[in-house]
């Protein structure tokens, strides 16, 4: 009776060990950046193409790797950054794009992912998030998608971009020179940042 009550508690222990092992291999982590994060805001006007860059910006996620180092899952992602941070070196410029994007009442720009899919696309992975994306205030539902590769230290490098209509946030695109110069109405966000533990 006693073999086979240990026998019993020996298989017991085996699956339970066996079940902890499974699990921590598909443990959830979370993830920051910890250097900064390169911002490019790119757009058009009548005169030239332009640039507004920053190297600030925070972001969490909580990232699934396997056994292997397989990223297999991604979620609760957020961003955020501070649109004064971007700078296109030009402070005329600069003073309009704040105006545009209400900095005075809404500074930050930010996005939370409300859902995740990730596929493998070569050695990289191809992540697709639908969440909540603010700017000057609003909030509208955004899709963005990046390309994320996984280092042999586990750091994560996500790189993007995003289009973005102004007028969709209740923006009115920037204008210089008395209004002989304008803004196009559509921006590109790019976006490349490394994530670690």
């Amino acid at each position: 009776m006693n073999l086979v009550l240990q026998t019993t508690q020996k298989k017991v222990l085996t699956l339970g060990v066996s079940l902890l092992l499974f699990i921590g291999a598909f443990a959830q982590v979370k993830y920051s950046n910890k250097n900064a994060a390169n911002l490019v805001v790119s757009g058009t006007s009548t005169l030239h193409d332009w640039d507004m860059k920053s190297a600030q910006g925070n972001c969490e996620a909580t990232i699934t790797l396997n056994a292997a180092g397989a990223l297999t899952a991604l979620n609760g992602l957020s961003f955020s950054t501070n649109a004064l941070e971007l700078k296109s070196g030009k402070g005329a410029m600069d003073k309009n794009a704040y105006k545009a994007l209400k900095t005075d009442k809404s500074p930050n720009i930010t996005y939370t992912a409300a859902t995740s899919a990730v596929s493998a696309s070569g050695t990289d992975y191809l992540v697709k998030t639908n969440g909540k994306l603010t700017i000057a205030g609003a909030t509208l539902d955004a899709e963005i998608t990046a390309i994320c590769k996984v280092h042999p230290d586990k750091t994560i490098t996500v790189t993007g971009s995003k289009k973005i209509s102004m007028k969709d946030f209740g923006m009115v695109p920037p204008s210089f020179m008395m209004g002989t110069i304008k803004t196009g109405n559509d921006v590109t966000l790019k976006f490349d940042f490394t994530l670690g533990k």
